[in-house]
């Protein structure tokens, strides 16, 4: 599993935004479609709200990708 952290200068970033900021996925359509199957988790647990504040601290993972936000 490839373990990244990204640094966000915002209260919040969406978890939509995150993903692609972070290069997880190539599109937003992308991003959505992926959250929506379910095939995207927010600290262990599956999440399907594209607009899901993400807080530093929070860990995002698709496939064997994961995030965390600082």
């Amino acid at each position: 599993m490839s373990k990244n952290s990204i640094k966000i200068t915002t209260e919040f970033i969406k978890l939509d935004a995150l993903l692609k900021f972070a290069s997880m996925v190539g599109s937003g359509g992308e991003a959505k479609t992926l959250i929506q199957n379910g095939e995207v988790l927010v600290n262990g647990e599956v999440c399907t709200m594209r607009g899901k504040k993400i807080r530093p601290g929070d860990t995002v993972s698709l496939d064997d990708n994961e995030v965390t936000v600082e």
